[in-house]
């Protein structure tokens, strides 16, 4: 005997499915505004959580201190040129003769392109002889070597340069136009001129760090303030080394924005309202505006300013909260200033998830009914086949 499902029935299965899906989690894109402030201290959570105003802005506006300590600062400017031990020099020797001492007959220039300063600060010119070098300028070695030479040839002109060696030079590396190792010379004996000896940078300025590493001491310097603050242009000093790099820092953005991303520095500070604005805004059909949340590991002095205390020890786990919506919300997040690390995420506005379990309950019904349907047709279509 075939039993057909009754009216009652079909409405007992429908229930059944509204309330298995009633008890599933609705998708989203992470915590809501209740389970954010559900894991504050206040709460015996393990994170505070702080309205951001003015006092709390004051308090965490802290940007990376770069620059450069007094010992780099007051190191003088290397002499005009002195030559060292271990410098290479360019000799060039011109006679006005037919015969020439150190060329070819007829050739009027002759060039020692690589002349070493030796262990002890001497260098050797063909019928000129060992020489000293170390402590002289290219100019006074020039007038020593004409002189030793005008013994031996009418009028000689000679040229002496400094070129790349172990000597007085400095490393230029990193994200420059052309890395090496450059002499310092009369205009060579700045930061920011040797900078530009090797080309300038070929990153974006306002996100360039200059690191000089001298003595196996490093320090650090924004190359904008170089530029910007003549007393940071340091005299530079044999052996240094000079590295250009990007900004490494970054911050990361979730929930409900036009992107999600991990977002690098490209200035030296980045505000709330510019870290959204970076990955496309709120998404308005997704955001609430008054649920902006900043997650930060809080050094304890700064925990303890935020927070008015003075017994926290150690990092603290902090969320500062935005709400754009309040009369001065916007220029909260204009002035509140994200650092390295930091996670940024935007809470989805409440009706959203009223939306999603409304679309998924209407999604349920409609294919319990469509179910129902086939299964009722069935049932018919086999009942008038059995007659």
């Amino acid at each position: 005997m075939q039993v057909f499902p009754t009216k009652g029935t079909r409405r007992l299965a429908l229930l059944l499915i509204v309330g298995a899906v009633a008890s599933c989690g609705v998708p989203r894109s992470g915590p809501n505004k209740e389970e954010i402030y559900s894991s504050s201290v206040q709460r015996k959570g393990d994170a505070f959580v702080v309205q951001v105003n003015d006092r709390v802005t004051r308090a965490t506006s802290v940007v990376p201190a770069l620059g450069f300590t007094r010992d780099f600062l007051n190191a003088g400017v290397v002499g005009p040129d002195t030559i060292h031990s271990g410098d290479k020099l360019a000799i060039t020797v011109y006679e006005n003769v037919a015969n020439p001492l150190l060329g070819a007959p007829g050739q009027k220039a002759t060039v020692l392109p690589s002349v070493d300063v030796d262990g002890q600060g001497f260098i050797y010119v063909p019928y000129a002889g060992r020489i000293r070098a170390e402590g002289l300028s290219p100019d006074g070695l020039r007038a020593e070597i004409t002189r030793k030479l005008s013994a031996q040839t009418p009028d000689p002109q000679v040229e002496v340069s400094r070129v790349p060696g172990d000597g007085s030079t400095v490393t230029v590396e990193g994200s420059v136009a052309v890395q090496g190792v450059y002499p310092i010379t009369q205009g060579t004996r700045r930061l920011s001129s040797m900078i530009a000896k090797a080309g300038g940078v070929n990153i974006p300025v306002d996100s360039a760090e200059v690191q000089v590493t001298r003595a196996g001491r490093s320090e650090k310097v924004w190359l904008n303030d170089l530029y910007t603050n003549p007393k940071l242009d340091i005299a530079l000093r044999r052996n240094d080394r000079v590295y250009v790099q990007k900004d490494l820092r970054s911050f990361t953005v979730l929930g409900a924005t036009g992107s999600q991303n991990r977002v690098p520095f490209t200035t030296q500070t980045v505000s709330a309202i510019e870290a959204i604005a970076q990955v496309g805004g709120l998404s308005t059909t997704l955001a609430d505006p008054t649920g902006v949340f900043v997650f930060r590991n809080e050094p304890a002095e700064i925990a303890n300013a935020v927070l008015g205390r003075s017994d926290l020890k150690g990092a603290q786990r902090m969320i500062y909260v935005l709400n754009l919506t309040a009369p001065d919300g916007m220029f909260e997040a204009r002035d509140f200033m994200i650092r390295d690390g930091d996670t940024v995420f935007v809470t989805e506005a409440p009706f959203v998830q009223w939306q999603k379990t409304l679309s998924i309950f209407t999604g349920t019904v409609n294919g319990a009914q469509a179910l129902s349907t086939a299964t009722t047709g069935n049932n018919l279509s086999t009942t008038l086949s059995g007659h």
